[in-house]
């Protein structure tokens, strides 16, 4: 297993979408979950492009790099979808919605950095999965996808502002919030065993929740809301256990 110092950082393969004129902020601040208007140049915040039903299309990461100049960070997988998303209901604001280059550098533990390589010890991709699964961040295609209710893996504490105005799926992520309540919850697990994706987890006898990501030692998993802390969860047609943190 590769030792991790601090402070390390990943090279964190990513798309991006250049989204840049005198309608960029209003159009964005209308498109996205977070309050893009609010940051200042050079801020950044992350939020969803949901459906108007809350299902997520995908999770981007917001830049302001100036007054009229945003860059929208995503996964790989994802930069064309979020640019024929924005795309096709653009109709008259005047933002060009352009595909950009960058390299991007994660430094765990704290930000983003583009292009220029921070002062660091250099991880692979197996210690920047460890570190996610560790600090509890959900993926797209393994913790999010257009199944999963944002308040199910905590991106409404991290990805969305109940201040700002209008937006597609607003409406719903609103009643969810005020009024609703999930089933389930993203958690961090400690694991003894062995321990993959699509694992589900046991107690007294019934399926309670369902292991998404693992490394050796510690899982993520969707777990019913009450099962309490200190239960020991089996996993199921596997030698082993799970404690949620």
């Amino acid at each position: 297993m590769q030792i991790v110092t601090s402070p390390a950082v990943a090279k964190r393969p990513r798309a991006f979408v250049r989204v840049a004129g005198p309608d960029a902020a209003d159009y964005l601040q209308r498109m996205v979950s977070n309050d893009v208007e609010a940051l200042a140049a050079g801020e950044a915040c992350d939020a969803l492009l949901l459906t108007a039903k809350a299902r997520v299309i995908a999770p981007v990461r917001v830049l302001r790099r100036g007054e009229e100049d945003f860059l929208v960070l995503t996964e790989p997988e994802l930069g064309d979808t979020v640019r024929a998303q924005l795309l096709r209901t653009r109709f008259a604001a005047k933002a060009e919605i352009e595909p950009e280059q960058h390299e991007s550098w994660l430094i765990l533990g704290g930000e983003e950095v583009l292009d220029d390589r921070p002062a660091g010890e250099e991880v692979g991709e197996e210690a920047l999965e460890r570190w996610r699964i560790e600090a509890g961040i959900p993926r797209w295609g393994q913790e999010i996808d257009d199944k999963i209710l944002p308040a199910e893996a905590g991106l409404d504490e991290t990805h969305i502002s109940f201040s700002k105005g209008c937006y597609p799926g607003q409406e719903p992520i609103a009643r969810q919030r005020y009024r609703g309540k999930v089933n389930r919850k993203l958690r961090v697990l400690d694991v003894e065993g062995e321990a993959e994706p699509g694992t589900e987890l046991i107690l007294d006898g019934k399926t309670v929740g369902r292991i998404t990501s693992a490394v050796p030692g510690v899982a993520l998993a969707y777990v019913r809301v009450e099962v309490p802390d200190e239960a020991q969860l089996n996993l199921a047609a596997k030698t082993g256990s799970a404690r949620l943190r």
